[in-house]
């Protein structure tokens, strides 16, 4: 091993050396710098300010990141794109991407829902085992409204019905004495040989029925797979729901997915036209550059960049890729939130207001307690 490394470090025996990238150092007495060539890079420098931190006022040229009051109150926006019950999509404009982002942790972390938190297994003969079984009946969401419920006390082994909901889970498989003797579809075969969720069936606490009406209380899908069973097997089991938030746990989060991207800024800096025009309609996604007829020319135009997905695809295109430029709106955020069902994407967003709402109350409240002392 030391003949080899002896060998590799002076180039003989066919082991060629092995290089490193030669560093000088910079003036300014922070880290060194690659010298330019040494890997290739014209403008190491430049590389290097393209990672720097950008997140405090006055980095970019021409643009104010100072927080002004009356320019927010002016500028804000919120623009509702789609709305349906379990999705929204939604634009927030004239923000900093610092507030955008505490919005869209919020949703996915501070929401508070209802999940199964202790399972109670009675028996359980299937090939899952108990704690696995456990872990796949927590992340099965609960449509219950976590605003009727109240957290569970810290070692309090016992639910109540303000604090509880209880699951009970009993599954045995049978032989269909039906079945033709030549099949061999398990479907046919056996019954009960698969564990839905429509399985679970809600026990309610002290007044909990005449407070939830028949029906409101229950998985949010009733065809999610939990176990499969052959005859003989069988699932007993009973579970306790409480309240809590995906900082906890993630089986808590009320969305599938919270996301946000910047409004893409598409301009043409010369005119397109002709063949050029229908080439640079297939460099983005459909709906992005529309070709329209103009005195006997097909001219492209800009219809919609929010539909852009920024492939960068032009800038493949020699002849195309110096017509256009591409950029995004600073302060245009556009919102994906996607349910999980348990609650309507807008009133979750309404929620995550609420928790953001109360942050910013609380931190003025810390403020005028230490100007106090």
């Amino acid at each position: 091993m030391r003949t080899a490394a002896r060998a590799r470090a002076r180039g003989v025996g066919g082991v060629p050396p092995r290089r490193t990238s030669p560093r000088a150092p910079r003036q300014d007495g922070g880290p060194a710098a690659e010298v330019p060539g040494a890997t290739g890079r014209k403008n190491p420098e430049a590389f290097l300010g393209q990672v720097h931190t950008t997140d405090f006022p006055g980095n970019y040229s021409g643009y104010d990141d100072a927080w002004d009051q009356d320019r927010f109150e002016k500028n804000f926006r919120v623009d509702v794109v789609h709305l349906d019950e379990n999705s929204l999509e939604f634009d927030m404009v004239g923000i900093d991407a610092a507030i955008a982002n505490a919005f869209r942790r919020i949703l996915l972390a501070e929401v508070p829902t209802m999940a199964v938190e202790k399972v109670l297994v009675y028996n359980n003969t299937s090939i899952v085992q108990d704690e696995i079984l456990a872990h796949r009946l927590g992340l099965i969401p609960i449509h219950a409204d976590p605003r009727l419920f109240e957290y569970r006390n810290q070692g309090d082994e016992e639910g109540t019905e303000i604090d509880t909901l209880q699951f009970r889970l009993q599954v045995r498989c049978t032989r269909n004495p039906h079945a033709a003797k030549d099949s061999s579809d398990p479907n046919e075969l056996y019954v009960n040989h698969k564990v839905y969720t429509r399985h679970m069936t809600w026990v309610p606490l002290g007044n909990q029925a005449d407070l939830f009406p028949e029906g409101t209380i229950r998985p949010v899908h009733d065809d999610i797979l939990i176990a499969q069973l052959r005859p003989g097997q069988e699932i007993d089991l009973l579970m306790h729901c409480v309240k809590g938030i995906g900082k906890d746990h993630a089986k808590f989060s009320p969305v599938a997915t919270a996301s946000y991207r910047l409004l893409p800024d598409i301009t043409l800096l010369e005119p397109v036209e002709g063949e050029a025009a229908e080439e640079l309609s297939r460099c983005f996604s459909p709906g992005v550059i529309e070709v329209q007829e103009a005195q006997g020319k097909k001219v492209a135009r800009v219809a919609n960049p929010r539909l852009d997905t920024f492939s960068r695809e032009v800038f493949r295109n020699e002849k195309l890729k110096k017509l256009v430029r591409l950029a995004r709106v600073r302060d245009h955020y556009i919102f994906s939130v996607e349910s999980t069902g348990v609650l309507p994407a807008a009133v979750l967003v309404s929620e995550a207001i609420k928790v953001l709402m109360g942050k910013c109350r609380r931190f003025l409240d810390e403020l005028d307690a230490v100007q106090m002392d």
